[in-house]
Formats: C-alpha cells, sequence, structure tokens
C-alpha cells in the first residue's frame, strides 16, 4: 500500500475514527491523540498490510486497539449525575473536584471538518450523545471495544475476534455481558428519533434569551419539571424545577454574561462567556442539552474554555 493511498484513505475516515475513538474514551482530546497515534501506527505497519481486510478495517482495528492499551492505565469517566443522588437544597455549597475524570463534550463541528458524507455525519453524530457516552464508561474496555465494534460499526463476531484476538465464543460472551450492564443503565435520554433542528434551535434561543434576561418564567417554560442541572467538574448537580431556577438565579442569571448557539454531541449547545475586567467576553464553557417531548430535560455546562474553541467559536468577543 502506498504511503500516497493511505493517507488519502485517512484523511477520508478521520471523522469517523475520531468519533470511535471518542466513544471508547469519552474524551475529545482523548480521541484526536489516539487518532494521531493510529496514523503513526499504520504509518510503520504498512509494510504488513496483507490487503486480507479492507484499509478502513485495518485502521478501526488499529484505532480499536490504541485505545484499549490506552485505557487500560486510566479511571472510567463520569458525569456528575453517575456520583450519586442530586442535592435537594439550591444552596449547596458546590466545588470543583479535578482528581475525577470527567467525560468531555464532543462540539458538532468537529466531525464533518472535511467532505463527508452528509448520511454518515448523521449517524457519527447520533452515535455520539451524551447520555450514551455516559453509559458506555460503565463497560470494562474491552467490552466496549466489542460493544461497538458489532453495535455501531456491524462488524461479524469473527472480525471482532480478529481484532481482539480472541475466539468467537469470548466475543459473543463479552457482548452478552456489555448488554446486560448496558441494560441496567438508565439510557432513557438516549432519543432514537431523528432530531428536529428546527424545534431545538427555537428552544435553544428562547433559553439563551432568558438566561441572559435572568427571566426564570421564561426558562420555565422550555424545561421540564424534572429538568436536571449539572455542571463539570462539579460532583455535585440539581434535579426539579424547584431546585434548578433557584440555584441558577443565585449563581448565574443575567450576570455579564453572553451565549452563542452551536450543538456538541449531536445536541444543542450553548457557548458561554463571561466579562472580564476589561468588559471584553472570555470564554468560559460549553453548555449541551438533552431535548425530550419537545423540552430541555437536561443541562451539563462542561467549563473548559477549550470545548468552545473546539466548536469553532472565538475564545472571546468584543464588549
Amino acid at each position: 500500500m502506498s504511503g500516497v493511498r493511505l493517507d488519502d484513505e485517512f484523511e477520508r475516515l478521520r471523522d469517523g475514527l475520531i468519533a470511535h475513538c471518542y466513544r471508547m474514551t469519552g474524551s475529545y482530546q482523548d480521541a484526536e491523540d489516539t487518532v494521531q497515534e493510529t496514523y503513526l501506527r499504520a504509518v510503520h505497519g504498512m509494510a504488513g498490510f496483507e490487503g486480507r481486510s479492507s484499509i478502513k478495517t485495518w485502521l478501526y482495528r488499529i484505532a480499536t486497539n490504541t485505545c484499549i492499551t490506552a485505557l487500560n492505565h486510566r479511571s472510567r469517566r463520569v458525569l456528575p449525575a453517575g456520583l450519586g443522588a442530586p442535592a435537594s437544597d439550591p444552596g449547596t455549597r458546590v466545588y470543583a473536584d479535578d482528581s475525577l475524570a470527567w467525560v468531555e463534550p464532543l462540539p458538532d463541528a468537529v466531525l464533518g471538518r472535511r467532505d463527508s458524507d452528509p448520511g454518515e455525519l448523521v449517524v457519527l453524530r447520533e452515535s455520539v450523545r451524551l447520555a450514551l457516552i455516559a453509559a458506555l464508561q460503565y463497560l470494562p474496555v474491552r467490552q466496549r471495544a466489542a460493544f461497538l465494534l458489532r453495535e455501531v460499526l456491524g462488524w461479524p463476531a469473527a472480525e471482532i475476534g480478529r481484532t481482539l484476538g480472541i475466539s468467537v465464543p469470548a466475543v459473543k460472551s463479552l457482548l452478552q455481558r456489555a448488554r446486560r450492564r448496558l441494560d441496567e443503565v438508565d439510557l432513557t435520554a438516549q432519543r432514537t428519533a431523528p432530531p428536529d433542528l428546527e424545534l431545538e434551535r427555537a428552544l435553544l434561543d428562547r433559553y439563551i434569551a432568558a438566561f441572559e434576561a435572568g427571566d426564570a418564567a421564561a426558562i420555565r417554560g422550555v424545561i421540564h419539571d424534572d429538568f436536571s442541572l449539572e455542571a463539570v467538574p462539579h460532583p455535585t448537580w440539581f434535579k426539579g424545577v424547584g431546585v434548578c431556577l433557584p440555584f441558577m438565579a443565585r449563581n448565574s442569571f443575567g450576570r455579564g454574561a453572553r451565549f452563542l448557539p452551536t450543538r456538541a454531541n449531536g445536541q444543542p449547545a450553548m457557548a458561554g462567556y463571561r466579562r472580564d475586567a476589561s468588559g471584553r467576553f472570555q470564554a468560559s464553557g460549553l453548555w449541551v442539552f438533552t431535548v425530550v417531548d419537545g423540552r430541555f430535560s437536561r443541562a451539563i455546562n462542561f467549563h473548559d474554555s477549550r470545548h468552545v474553541t473546539a466548536a469553532g467559536l472565538p475564545a472571546a468577543l468584543a464588549a
């Protein structure tokens, strides 16, 4: 296989490889690093490629095993709701815990940066929804790999076995255990129907306008009664409008903030900006929303400006 052919195929498949590695790791940064390592391993292994599988299968095999190697030495990533019950008092002290490994968002702008097929992009973005990514973190690494190769990529058991270096019966055992474990995890927020982009954008616009204005009543109009509010890297989280709205009123509403609409994990999202001493607005983080039955059911604020720039948005806005 020529280097030119490998480079062309790698670029064509790059978005899919990033999505695959993100599903494995729960981190966009880790996914980028793993895909880069996949390319280097592919370049070094070109001489050994015998063409018994497609280049696509070969690259995904390398990527999967690169992820497994990296994840064998790391803790599983979490979201606040996976750490325990929500706080019932909106006055609860919130603190950051950087000792935990947190799930990260994946801006939609990361996928489709090249000339990707629109249909494939829809599938990619639907397969990286936050509820699924968080649930996958409960699986041991090899179970996670087997599940993704089978359920997302549609590989046969024999090909999965070749990738993981195990027998077909062992693959089937991994898949049974993975499915059983995922059945125990609440995936009700994982949408099965295609998104209504116009509805989601209208909801987001209403939420942004209400948030910037500090209008709790307007926010109440676009969220469910059991709306949940989380913020990474804070283990404390809140659930129910009777707790979430007072908490936001105390800590967030209309306090020198601006927001820009975007999308992440195939879901509506907004980039947050806070005014600094000079009057400019500096990126503060990325909010990702879950939509259920025409309203927001969950909001997660990822406090890291890098997620904003990864979404292709500016690091700062003029005063």
